[in-house]
Protein backbone atom coordinates (compact mmCIF):
# COMPACT_ATOMS: atom_id res chain seq x y z
CA UNK A 1 0.00 0.00 0.00
CA UNK A 2 1.38 3.31 -0.79
CA UNK A 3 1.74 5.95 2.05
CA UNK A 4 -0.61 8.34 0.46
CA UNK A 5 -3.74 4.92 0.63
CA UNK A 6 -2.56 3.98 4.21
CA UNK A 7 -3.68 7.72 5.55
CA UNK A 8 -6.99 7.77 3.04
CA UNK A 9 -7.53 4.23 4.83
CA UNK A 10 -6.71 5.74 8.15
CA UNK A 11 -8.78 8.72 7.64
CA UNK A 12 -12.04 6.70 5.88
CA UNK A 13 -11.89 4.66 9.32
CA UNK A 14 -11.51 7.15 11.51
CA UNK A 15 -14.58 9.24 9.60
CA UNK A 16 -16.98 5.78 10.18
CA UNK A 17 -15.53 5.51 13.55
CA UNK A 18 -16.70 9.15 14.32
CA UNK A 19 -20.02 8.57 12.42
CA UNK A 20 -20.60 5.77 14.40
CA UNK A 21 -19.75 7.24 17.41
CA UNK A 22 -22.08 10.28 17.04
CA UNK A 23 -25.19 8.24 16.34
CA UNK A 24 -24.44 6.52 19.47
CA UNK A 25 -24.41 9.39 21.29
CA UNK A 26 -27.54 11.09 19.62
CA UNK A 27 -29.30 7.88 20.47
CA UNK A 28 -28.33 7.43 24.00
CA UNK A 29 -28.77 11.19 25.11
CA UNK A 30 -31.32 10.47 27.14
CA UNK A 31 -30.31 7.21 28.56
CA UNK A 32 -27.60 6.28 31.04
CA UNK A 33 -23.89 7.21 30.60
CA UNK A 34 -23.06 3.39 29.94
CA UNK A 35 -23.98 3.71 26.41
CA UNK A 36 -21.98 5.99 25.48
CA UNK A 37 -19.12 4.64 27.01
CA UNK A 38 -19.90 1.58 24.33
CA UNK A 39 -19.76 3.61 21.75
CA UNK A 40 -16.20 5.12 22.50
CA UNK A 41 -15.17 1.80 23.00
CA UNK A 42 -16.56 0.58 19.76
CA UNK A 43 -14.93 3.84 18.12
CA UNK A 44 -11.43 2.99 19.77
CA UNK A 45 -11.61 -1.04 18.74
CA UNK A 46 -12.31 0.50 14.83
CA UNK A 47 -9.94 2.93 14.81
CA UNK A 48 -7.38 0.61 16.00
CA UNK A 49 -8.55 -2.17 13.71
CA UNK A 50 -7.35 0.37 11.33
CA UNK A 51 -4.33 1.14 12.42
CA UNK A 52 -3.62 -2.60 12.49
CA UNK A 53 -4.14 -3.31 8.74
CA UNK A 54 -2.61 0.25 8.13
CA UNK A 55 0.75 -1.76 9.88
CA UNK A 56 0.46 -4.73 8.42
CA UNK A 57 0.39 -3.33 4.51
CA UNK A 58 3.38 -0.93 5.59
CA UNK A 59 5.74 -3.95 7.09
CA UNK A 60 4.73 -6.12 3.97
CA UNK A 61 5.91 -3.14 1.67
CA UNK A 62 8.76 -3.15 3.83
CA UNK A 63 9.39 -6.66 3.36
CA UNK A 64 8.74 -6.67 -0.38
CA UNK A 65 11.12 -3.45 -0.85
CA UNK A 66 13.79 -5.04 1.12
CA UNK A 67 13.52 -8.61 -0.91
CA UNK A 68 13.71 -6.35 -4.56
CA UNK A 69 16.75 -4.42 -2.94
CA UNK A 70 18.53 -7.78 -1.83
CA UNK A 71 17.42 -10.04 -4.58
CA UNK A 72 20.54 -9.59 -7.16
CA UNK A 73 22.79 -9.63 -3.63
CA UNK A 74 21.18 -13.38 -3.10
CA UNK A 75 21.83 -14.66 -6.44
CA UNK A 76 25.45 -13.35 -6.44
CA UNK A 77 25.68 -14.53 -2.88
CA UNK A 78 24.41 -17.96 -4.12
CA UNK A 79 26.87 -18.51 -6.24
CA UNK A 80 30.00 -17.14 -4.39
CA UNK A 81 28.57 -20.21 -1.56
CA UNK A 82 28.69 -23.02 -4.15
CA UNK A 83 32.46 -21.27 -5.17
CA UNK A 84 33.55 -21.77 -1.70
CA UNK A 85 31.95 -25.12 -0.77
CA UNK A 86 33.89 -26.72 -4.34
CA UNK A 87 37.09 -25.18 -3.02
CA UNK A 88 36.68 -26.42 0.40
CA UNK A 89 35.50 -29.39 -0.71
CA UNK A 90 38.26 -30.12 -3.49
CA UNK A 91 41.06 -29.26 -0.66
CA UNK A 92 39.98 -33.01 0.84
CA UNK A 93 40.35 -34.27 -2.82
CA UNK A 94 43.95 -32.85 -2.54
CA UNK A 95 44.23 -34.72 1.30
CA UNK A 96 42.68 -38.10 -0.40
CA UNK A 97 44.84 -38.04 -3.43
CA UNK A 98 47.94 -37.51 -1.46
CA UNK A 99 47.26 -40.55 0.80
CA UNK A 100 46.31 -42.47 -2.59
CA UNK A 101 49.67 -41.81 -3.86
CA UNK A 102 51.52 -42.67 -0.43
CA UNK A 103 49.89 -46.35 -1.01
CA UNK A 104 49.58 -46.69 -4.51
CA UNK A 105 52.08 -49.79 -3.95
CA UNK A 106 49.56 -51.98 -2.02
CA UNK A 107 46.80 -51.29 -4.64
CA UNK A 108 46.12 -54.89 -5.30
CA UNK A 109 47.71 -57.07 -2.30
CA UNK A 110 49.30 -55.03 0.07
CA UNK A 111 48.81 -54.23 3.78
CA UNK A 112 46.91 -51.06 2.94
CA UNK A 113 45.20 -52.30 0.53
CA UNK A 114 41.28 -51.60 2.53
CA UNK A 115 43.16 -47.46 2.85
CA UNK A 116 43.91 -47.08 -0.37
CA UNK A 117 40.37 -48.21 -1.45
CA UNK A 118 38.86 -46.26 1.49
CA UNK A 119 40.80 -43.03 0.13
CA UNK A 120 40.59 -43.63 -3.50
CA UNK A 121 36.44 -44.19 -2.87
CA UNK A 122 36.67 -40.63 -0.91
CA UNK A 123 38.57 -38.64 -3.10
CA UNK A 124 36.22 -39.82 -5.81
CA UNK A 125 33.14 -38.39 -3.91
CA UNK A 126 35.05 -35.32 -3.02
CA UNK A 127 35.72 -34.70 -6.78
CA UNK A 128 32.52 -35.32 -7.67
CA UNK A 129 30.98 -32.82 -5.19
CA UNK A 130 33.67 -29.91 -5.62
CA UNK A 131 33.25 -30.20 -9.38
CA UNK A 132 29.39 -30.28 -9.33
CA UNK A 133 29.54 -27.28 -6.88
CA UNK A 134 31.89 -25.47 -9.65
CA UNK A 135 29.31 -26.69 -12.34
CA UNK A 136 26.16 -25.94 -10.52
CA UNK A 137 27.82 -22.43 -10.00
CA UNK A 138 28.57 -21.48 -13.71
CA UNK A 139 24.90 -22.65 -14.46
CA UNK A 140 23.48 -19.81 -12.48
Amino acid sequence: MKPLSIGRTLGTGLRVAGRLAGQRIAAGAGKAEAPSAASASVAEAVAGAQVQAAGRAASSNLAGGVGGLLRPFRRVGGIVWLEVTGAFFLLFVLVFAQALWRMRSSYAHGPGHQKFLVSAAMTAVFLYLGLSSFWRARRR
